[in-house]
């Protein structure tokens, strides 16, 4: 049967500034593991720590441009697209544009602090 999620549950964000994260499915929101789904609202000049994580993440900008560095090159991806991370690939998310960011994450499996490997430092 089709279930209601009625509103997010507010995350604590990793990062050098606040960041919003509302988890509407996943572990915390809906005790969903095998996917997450969170909208992301990020400032200017946010940035996360590297992660290598356990899931393949896919990322969709709703409103400015999240910068997303990886082993192999720096992709900036603008509203309207959207960047696929895969698992066990090292990368790293930011906003340094005026504006900063709102976008939707979804992580399979769902994101988990235990599985998604920050860097340390």
């Amino acid at each position: 049967m089709a279930r209601l999620i009625e509103k997010p549950t507010i995350v604590q964000a990793a990062g050098n500034k606040p960041k919003r994260i509302e988890e509407f499915v996943g572990r915390v929101n809906s005790g969903t593991a095998g996917v997450s789904v969170a909208r992301m609202t990020s400032p200017t000049g946010w940035v996360e720590p590297g992660q290598a994580p356990e899931f393949d993440e896919f990322t969709l900008v709703l409103r400015g441009t999240l910068r997303v560095e990886t082993r192999s090159g720096t992709l900036e991806v603008a509203a309207g697209q959207a960047v696929v991370a895969p698992r066990g690939e090292w990368v790293r998310y930011s906003t340094p544009h005026e504006g900063g960011a709102e976008y939707v994450a979804v992580c399979l499996p769902a994101f988990s602090p235990e599985t998604v490997h920050r860097d340390q430092g």
